[in-house]
């Protein structure tokens, strides 16, 4: 590929996860037969204090990996987060069998290969295999049916176009026409929930998602910790961008991963619901799952934003709050099923919780800890009842990170 043609690989590095997080899922369907709603792959995975994996991919009953995205990096950069990361067991990579990096060819196939020289860096049971932009090309071929031939804007954009043709396939069925409606449900839900919507006999994509009053619903919502004062002390603006690009993509992918719908993005802020438009016995269990997922997230996102300023931040990572009850969907202009609101007390309730959540630390209603599974009750405490603004004084429940 011409690396004249890359954009800021920055922001291309954050594009590539996203694209290989669908990519690995579709390819395990495929080529494995496992449901796409079976493979969990989750971002900004905490393997130690301060220390994050890119990817983990846990397919099925097959032995989970990671993938780490390492364009534009030195071979001694990558040779040295490979080493930190990998260079010993930890709970999060027990069972793991490979390490995949992806890398530029002139690394991948330097003297000695790139291969052989992060193949002594891993923790003993863990091998290394290397994917060079032409190896990467060739598996979005054949997964996306895309050629791509250098990594510019344009081509960039085309290929996210396939895979989101490809998502509603198998969403929506082979012969469906990507439409407004169907790229909007896509951006809220994961593919492959929808698919089931279609399987059980919801045909129509205005059904997907219909305006109604949902009950025990789970509200998840998170923001940043410190934001104003990161904002204040970065005087390169490319760096707040790429910040928050990087916090939107990897909370999103978080939320539909687990099995919610992302809400929608305010500011440094995300909110996301679990329970519409079809609830489960397993809502609060996947929603709190999330918000352990945030909190590393949000912890990686601020360890590397500190990298690029001089300025101690007073604080890093995420705020979490969540809360249970209705929420009443509702088309904001008439009769659509693209632009859909959404207004509840919870959600209400959960901006009043976040005030009094530390950074890494989730705080839940009183109601939502009542609904947890008795194994995870333990792990909270009881706070004083909080003054909540417009509600009254509230009974909450606290996670410590």
């Amino acid at each position: 590929m011409d690396g004249s043609a890359t954009p800021d690989v920055r922001e291309l590095r954050i594009f590539l996860e996203s694209l290989i997080c669908d990519l690995c899922r579709l390819r395990h369907a495929s080529e494995d037969g496992i449901p796409p709603g079976s493979t969990q792959i989750h971002q900004e995975v905490r393997l130690s204090p301060g220390v994050f994996a890119d990817i983990r991919v846990m397919p099925g009953e097959l032995p989970p990996y990671f993938v780490e995205v390492a364009l534009g990096h030195s071979r001694a950069s990558v040779a040295e987060s490979v080493r930190r990361k990998y260079g010993r067991r930890t709970p999060a990579s027990e069972g793991a069998s490979r390490v995949v990096i992806v890398a530029d060819r002139a690394l991948v196939a330097g003297d000695p290969p790139l291969e052989r020289e992060l193949a002594g860096l891993l923790a003993p049971g863990l091998r290394v295999e290397t994917w060079d932009e032409a190896h990467l090309a060739g598996l979005i071929r054949d997964t996306f049916g895309f050629d791509l031939q250098c990594f510019s804007e344009a081509q960039l954009l085309d290929l996210r176009q396939a895979i989101d043709r490809a998502k509603a396939a198998h969403a929506f069925g082979a012969s469906v026409a990507l439409d407004p409606l169907h790229s909007t449900l896509l951006w809220h839900f994961a593919y492959w929930r929808l698919a089931e919507r279609r399987e059980a006999g919801c045909v129509d994509p205005r059904d997907f998602l219909p305006p109604l009053r949902y009950s025990k619903v789970v509200v998840v919502m998170a923001d940043l910790c410190a934001y104003s004062s990161y904002v204040r002390d970065t005087h390169d603006d490319r760096v707040i961008r790429e910040s928050l690009t990087a916090f939107a993509s990897k909370t999103r992918y978080r939320f539909i991963n687990d099995g919610g719908m992302l809400y929608q993005f305010v500011g440094d802020s995300v909110v996301g619901f679990f329970g519409i438009p079809t609830s489960s016995a397993h809502d609060v269990s996947r929603a709190l799952a999330c918000a352990r997922g945030l909190v590393d997230i949000g912890a990686a996102i601020a360890e590397q934003w500190q990298r690029q300023i001089d300025q101690a931040q007073p604080a890093a990572g995420v705020h979490v709050a969540m809360a249970l009850g209705e929420v009443q969907v509702l088309p904001l202009r008439p009769f659509s099923r693209t632009h859909m609101g959404a207004v509840a007390d919870a959600m209400n309730l959960c901006a009043r919780l976040n005030a009094v959540s530390g950074p890494g630390e989730i705080v839940v209603s009183n109601l939502l800890y009542q609904a947890l599974p008795d194994a995870e009750r333990p792990a909270f405490t009881e706070l004083d009842p909080v003054e909540a603004k417009n509600i009254g004084r509230v009974k909450a429940w606290r996670l410590a990170g």
